[in-house]
């Protein structure tokens, strides 16, 4: 069989339409457990939590497979899902990397990041059935756990009345940390010059309040521009904060090489950012030195650990920011078996209940848990949640074309 150009062929259940089977794959013998699981099915839910911030979107993604397997993900729009379910279906869901380029890489231009958060999404979900299928968690696919457990800071922790006892309360809860969010405007109106000063003295009740075995860190949500950033650094700079998050706007990331230059304190980027290429810049030339890329805004557990990869070769600790239940679930696994620094946000004093999710997370001590639960370990009642959409039918897109031994390229 020819591999080269535009070729649909289907043996064995594991071909790509559009794409070649790859005959490793289906010559070989496979061990038990491995045989092809066909995407038969993707189910797109409304949370019942839902959120109006779309990349902060918690629309729930089940797909179903020809042997009952299904996997469950997070994120993504309802069109977004629905175009890339198209690609998917009556594929192998235990191909995950090639279904990750095909998804990515099926249309001409290269997708913006409203797609890749719905690509993340489908990447949990095949992530979870392949947990499923072997029986194991998926962090023992990923090469399995270098922590006992995660670390974690606190975002909005309950106050106790006033930002010391608050922060303190964070610490003696057992988290790492007690993130701060800045000062606000009055009235809608941020004042940059006023807004430094009533947060300097807020950090200032929050270090004496973690004390010296705990640590604080305070987020400028892209707010200041870089002469205001820079004062506010220097402000705080004795106070010792973790990190200081999202120093200025993130659209023109290289202006931290300036930032860089004039501070003095950890820098924490990339809430905002998608997958790897988005970020490489922040990473290669070491302005920062915690990334927030968070899932799954990356692009899912598959691009996640590459983006980890590369943070590690330059020393950068992970602190992905929190965007909803079933993705932290996925964190717990990414950044459970990654190496160097990881801190993982929580909403509050704990993780919220959730009705739909009676079982994602393992939350004890301001600390999260790995569990021995298959896949993702999450449970989910469709009962309690909106389904808004139901995929499938496979959809021919533009040509795509393979290289000699069946991997994607560009068409």
């Amino acid at each position: 069989m020819k591999r080269r150009g535009f070729i649909h062929k289907s043996l064995g259940g594991l071909a790509i339409a559009g794409l070649p089977t790859i005959a490793a794959a289906q010559d070989s013998p496979r061990p038990k457990g491995l045989s092809p699981l066909i995407i038969t099915k993707i189910k797109y839910y409304k949370s019942p939590r839902h959120k109006s911030t779309f990349n902060q979107s918690n629309g729930i993604v089940v797909v179903e497979t020809d042997q009952g397997i299904t996997g469950i993900g997070e994120g993504g729009s309802k069109d977004m899902i629905e175009q890339l379910a198209g690609l998917v279906i009556g594929k192998n869901a235990l191909q995950i990397e090639h279904l990750w380029q095909f998804m990515y890489r099926a249309y001409f231009y290269p997708p913006g990041r409203e797609k890749i958060h719905a690509l993340g999404a489908i990447d949990m979900a095949l992530w979870d059935i392949k947990g499923k299928a072997l029986g194991v968690p998926v962090y023992e696919l990923l090469g399995g756990l270098t922590r006992d457990h995660i670390e974690c800071y606190s975002t909005g922790f309950p106050s106790k009345g006033n930002l010391k006892d608050t922060a303190r309360a964070c610490i003696e809860a057992g988290f790492r940390a007690y993130r701060f969010h800045g000062a606000d405007g009055k009235d809608g109106v941020y004042d940059q010059d006023r807004q430094i000063k009533d947060s300097v003295k807020a950090c200032e009740e929050i270090k004496e309040g973690v004390g010296e075995e705990g640590d604080w860190a305070i987020d400028c949500h892209t707010r200041l521009d870089i002469q205001h950033a820079v004062r506010l650094c220097a402000l705080i700079e004795d106070l010792d904060p973790l990190f200081v998050e999202d120093l200025i706007r993130s659209e023109n990331k290289l202006l931290y090489r300036q930032v860089r230059q004039k501070v003095n304190v950890p820098i924490a980027v990339g809430e905002h950012f998608g997958d790897k290429w988005d970020i490489r810049p922040l990473i290669e030339e070491n302005l920062m030195d915690y990334s927030r890329l968070t899932l799954p805004n990356t692009g899912g557990i598959t691009e996640f650990k590459k983006i980890a990869a590369l943070c590690e070769t330059h020393y950068i600790g992970l602190v992905p920011h929190f965007t909803g239940p079933i993705a932290t679930a996925a964190l717990v696994h990414a950044c459970g078996s990654s190496s160097g620094v990881v801190l993982m946000e929580i909403l509050g004093a704990k993780p919220r209940e959730e009705a739909h999710l009676p079982e994602y997370l393992d939350f004890k001590d301001g600390k999260l848990w790995p569990n021995q639960r298959p896949g993702l370990g999450v449970t989910f009642d469709p009962t309690k949640a909106e389904l808004i959409g139901e995929y499938t039918e496979y959809v021919k897109t533009v040509p795509t074309f393979v290289r000699p031994d069946g991997s994607i390229t560009n068409w």
